[in-house]
């Protein structure tokens, strides 16, 4: 099997173990309490996510996500032909991620998710939750991406309406939970577009503050060639 895509395919099961399994620990264990199981969720993920990225990053990039997958390929950073693949392998990572979450809580393994996640406030903050994600990881320094990647997810649990998915796989796994980070099958096509024109939205924030930064320093450069520096 082609490393890389086992890569995509083991990081996003795991990923989408940590995220459905800790909503339903986080629920089992909060009596009631949503915003504890939220913030329960959100701690596994930022710290499941920071580990994965180190982990895959120097095998596939770790993006596990179609959104990343494919800003990757529009830049040139991921061979187009691999595109298909990479998503593919994400989506049923997902689909893995949300069995292994219900086997390991006793659940049904096969689910459908029954929690309607709609509205244009939903839609807006899938939106700005993408964009924001394809933002950091383009601009994070060198080294820095896991941390920084990590962090704004769980920034973004709590700052977006939606409790940002920011990810198409996802979202497709999390369909197939009847859990506390389920979402019903629905409410995913809205998100998914949601997400996609996101990642275009982050792309071109990205290209612009690019484009500004470089005139930036040819006009630094002009300017100490012209005073003989």
């Amino acid at each position: 099997m082609n490393a890389k895509l086992f890569a995509e395919w083991l990081g996003t099961a795991l990923l989408l173990a940590i995220v459905i399994g800790s909503g339903i620990m986080g629920e089992r264990l909060a009596g009631g309490n949503v915003a504890l199981a939220l913030l329960a969720n959100t701690l596994a993920t930022v710290c499941g996510l920071y580990v994965l990225i180190e982990i895959f990053a120097p095998v596939s990039g770790a993006h596990f996500n179609p959104a990343v997958s494919l800003v990757m390929a529009v830049r040139g950073e991921l061979p187009r032909s691999l595109l298909p693949a990479y998503v593919l392998a994400q989506l049923f990572g997902a689909v893995c991620g949300a069995w292994i979450a219900h086997a390991m809580f006793d659940m049904s393994i096969l689910q459908w998710s029954g929690k309607l996640r709609t509205g244009t406030g939903q839609w807006i903050a899938e939106a700005i939750a993408t964009a924001g994600l394809i933002l950091v990881i383009l601009r994070a320094p060198a080294g820095r991406a896991s941390s920084m990647v990590a962090a704004y997810i769980g920034a973004a649990y709590w700052f977006t309406a939606s409790t940002s998915f920011a990810n198409p796989a996802a979202v497709f796994g999390r369909m197939l939970s009847d859990s506390f980070a389920g979402i019903a099958p629905a409410s995913t096509g809205p998100f998914i577009a949601a997400e996609l024109a996101g990642a275009a939205l982050g792309l071109y924030a990205h290209k612009l503050l690019k484009g500004r930064n470089a005139a930036d320093k040819a006009s630094r450069l002009a300017s100490e060639t012209r005073s003989g520096l």
